[in-house]
């Protein structure tokens, strides 16, 4: 699964280690051959643009995008239960699936962070990962919608990660106003984006229901 593990590091904050890696993990990606070439392609672009930045711009431009922006948190689980208790039990369950899989992830990481359960889908077997990742699907692709909708460079990465989760997000019933940025608010309030819409966790499933699924592939 190292396709997951090189979109993992795309979408991650931009590091020199990253950036020295680039040229490595475009040929990685293309001998893999999980995505459709036209989204390759684009991967393979982004890399290419990625490489010729300077670190310090590109750092800048990601924490413009993804910390600044709710609507574009990397942080899963903001997007399911926003402030809520649930959210805090839900962030226990996911560590908890992580450490009974031998990966211990720290007290400052947040274990919905999607770069983070990439990294993590990419250790497990094929058909496992894609179908725990298809769980998080619909919130994937929304947020693929919403950096689409704002021309942003890492719009196709998500898009591939949407890919790998089997939701385009032409599929998605609730997106991102385009040209709303930040005042998305209201819109969650009214008709929240759910983790795989239509299967067994719909609704607002935490990590123990992904424990639970994953307890029931015999894994």
């Amino acid at each position: 699964m190292i396709t997951l593990k090189i979109l993992a590091a795309l979408l991650d904050y931009p590091n020199e280690e990253i950036l020295a890696d680039l040229p490595e993990l475009g040929a990685m990606l293309a001998a893999d051959s999980m995505l459709p070439a036209h989204l390759t392609e684009k991967v393979d672009e982004f890399i290419s643009a990625l490489a010729s930045r300077d670190l310090l711009e590109a750092q800048a431009d990601w924490v413009e995008q993804f910390d600044r922006s709710r609507s574009l948190s990397l942080n899963l689980f903001e997007h399911v239960h926003g402030d809520s208790r649930d959210r805090g039990q839900a962030m226990v369950d996911l560590r908890a699936m992580y450490l009974g899989h031998g990966l211990d992830i720290g007290v400052s990481e947040l274990p919905d962070y999607l770069p983070l359960l990439l990294e993590y889908l990419s250790t497990r077997p094929e058909m496992e990962a894609l179908n725990l990742l298809a769980e998080a699907g619909h919130v994937i692709a929304a947020l693929g919608q919403r950096l689409a909708s704002r021309n942003s460079p890492y719009g196709p990465i998500m898009a591939a990660v949407a890919a790998l989760a089997g939701v385009s997000a032409l599929e998605v019933g609730v997106i991102a106003t385009p040209d709303v940025d930040d005042d998305l608010d209201e819109v969650w309030a009214e008709a929240p984006v759910e983790f795989g819409a239509g299967s067994a966790l719909a609704g607002c499933p935490s990590g123990a229901a992904m424990a639970a699924r994953l307890e029931g592939t015999g894994q």
